[in-house]
């Protein structure tokens, strides 16, 4: 069982940035992935990471903006996030992936799930 807890949401300006962690029981071999929920919407991809970190994918509102990066000495993977915009705001969660690199959009393909964090962005 992989248990993840997320943290770093929060209130930010339009144009500012946040960093999201998200710590897990442990890492295992896991690729890694972030969605978020707004409010009266469907959850959706938001990025992924392999579980060597050498590869990573994102959903084409976030790219350029958003960088996902992991480090498995210390069980965490990170969302940084910049140039924050009003449609970014979200609850935001992390997921272990397992069904392989070729499911990393698939929310279904995610056995894991952390508890959420919450980013709101002020316009």
């Amino acid at each position: 069982q992989v248990q993840l807890v997320e943290s770093g949401g929060g209130l930010v300006q339009g144009g500012g940035s946040l960093r999201l962690s998200c710590t897990t029981s442990t890492f295992g071999n896991y690729h890694m992935g972030w969605f978020r929920q707004a409010p009266g919407k469907e959850r959706e991809f938001v990025a992924a990471i392999s579980w060597r970190g050498g590869s990573t994918y994102y959903a084409d509102s976030v790219k350029g903006r958003f960088t996902i990066s992991r480090d498995n000495a210390k069980n965490t993977v990170y969302l940084q996030m910049s140039s924050l915009k009003a449609e970014d705001t979200a609850v935001y969660y992390c997921a272990a992936n397992t069904g392989g690199w070729g499911t990393v959009v698939v929310m279904n393909a995610y056995g894991y799930w952390g508890q959420g964090t919450q980013v709101t962005v002020s316009s």
